[in-house]
């Protein structure tokens, strides 16, 4: 596995070893003891979860805090989607900056998202699959987030503006500056 530090300190792209042959492939999706030596995060995962979307689909800027604050492990099985970390960490060197990164079912790439990161992502092509582990449980009073299209973040969602498609609660996060 090959696990590398993006622009946000403890954000981190995880590359999995992928075993080929005439069959098929073979995929190690995780190995604990790897990621916690390469990533420290000691923590364990105790919620899957598992969304198929359609293209143009944004999903996110969201995040849980307080007590039921999540740190997340994000893969997509079969499509493609622009994945979106933004540091909310007020203490840190990174706040309010951007990560994005394209994961596909073909290229395997996973993002770690710690806890204090805003996290969503766009669809960019129909019936994507995208699975995450949490280390906490989801609490609906615990949640908070961001709009997509918030003009201090400017983040290029690679999707036209006539193609996005938003849940209503999506709709109406808070700016940045609110949040």
């Amino acid at each position: 596995m090959k696990v590398t530090e993006t622009n946000l300190k403890g954000c981190f792209v995880i590359e999995p070893q992928i075993f080929g042959d005439s069959r098929g492939s073979f995929l190690l999706e995780f190995n604990k003891e790897e990621f916690k030596k390469k990533t420290g995060f000691n923590n364990e995962f105790v919620l899957g979860n598992q969304s198929i979307s359609q293209y143009g689909t944004i999903r996110g800027l969201h995040l849980q805090k307080g007590k039921f604050a999540q740190a997340k492990l994000v893969r997509v099985v079969k499509g493609k989607i622009l994945d979106v970390v933004v540091d909310v960490r007020k203490d840190s060197e990174t706040y309010g900056k951007v990560f994005t990164i394209e994961l596909s079912g073909i290229n395997n790439k996973q993002v770690f998202v710690p806890k204090g990161f805003l996290h969503g992502f766009s669809v960019l092509e129909d019936h994507t699959i995208v699975y995450y582990k949490c280390d906490n449980y989801y609490n609906p009073d615990s949640e908070a987030g961001v709009i997509f299209n918030d003009k201090d973040l400017n983040i290029d969602w690679k999707l036209g503006s006539d193609e996005i498609i938003l849940s209503e609660k999506d709709a109406i996060l808070k700016t940045f500056k609110e949040f």
